[in-house]
């Protein structure tokens, strides 16, 4: 079966070496595209794609697939991330306030990066030990940590937990309860209760917390808060779009 070409030309910039490599990228949103393809379908002299293509695949915006066919490499996806998550933490904002207010809790966002997870936005309680927006901790134990794991596939779980404070019938808890709770750790005095927000394909992205004295939400959070926790980690996905 012939492949066919693209219907509608990317929009031109007037900059050649950068027109050539939109009309590559553009062949490549279809799916892999061999060599002769990319010359086929752009109209490019096959030196000229070549050269390019391969330049694209330095900068990880073009890759190889099991084929060795090119294809839209990582780079191009990290973007997409990346501006989700800003959009994601602007519109995190407004949320943290209005719940930390309403359960008198400090209110946190926070992502994953690699083996660590960071805050990312925040909404203080007063009286509560401040956590600065930046602060990172390992993946090991923790409310948050075990939301941010709980939905991984099962080889990257099984790495997760060797060494971790929580266990794999606990991230299965986390998964029918859809939030997560903890008590001490970074702050010995406070529980806390954690719930994910997803992508629109139902992905964790990120994981909203909500942390409180224990003289205060108990050792047992998530009967209090586990609803809230919920509800403003849905209110985030919906605002951001991400």
């Amino acid at each position: 079966m012939a492949h066919s070409t693209m219907t509608s030309p990317p929009p031109m910039s007037g900059v050649g070496v950068l027109d050539k490599a939109s009309l590559l990228l553009g062949v490549l949103e279809s799916g892999p595209a061999t060599l002769a393809r990319l010359v086929s379908d752009t109209g490019l002299k096959r030196p000229t794609v070549h050269r390019l293509v391969v330049a694209l695949e330095r900068l990880r915006l073009v890759a190889r697939d099991g084929q060795g066919r090119f294809a839209l490499g990582p780079r191009l996806g990290d973007m997409v991330v990346e501006a989700r998550q800003d959009r994601l933490k602007v519109q995190a904002g407004p949320v943290l306030a209005q719940v930390s207010a309403r359960t008198g809790t400090s209110a946190r966002l926070h992502r994953r990066r690699g083996r660590m997870r960071i805050c990312v936005a925040s909404s203080e309680v007063l009286g509560g030990e401040p956590m600065p927006v930046g602060t990172a901790f390992p993946m090991k134990s923790g409310a948050v940590a075990q939301v941010l794991l709980a939905w991984e596939e099962p080889e990257v779980l099984y790495e997760a937990l060797r060494g971790a404070r929580f266990s794999a019938a606990m991230l299965s808890g986390v998964r029918r309860r859809g939030w997560a709770q903890s008590v001490g750790g970074w702050e010995p005095d406070m529980a806390t209760v954690s719930a994910p927000v997803r992508s629109p394909e139902g992905r964790v992205i990120a994981a909203l917390s909500l942390s409180g004295p224990i003289s205060r939400v108990s050792r047992n959070p998530g009967h209090q808060l586990g609803c809230e926790a919920i509800d403003a980690a849905v209110r985030i996905a919906e605002l951001s779009g991400c």
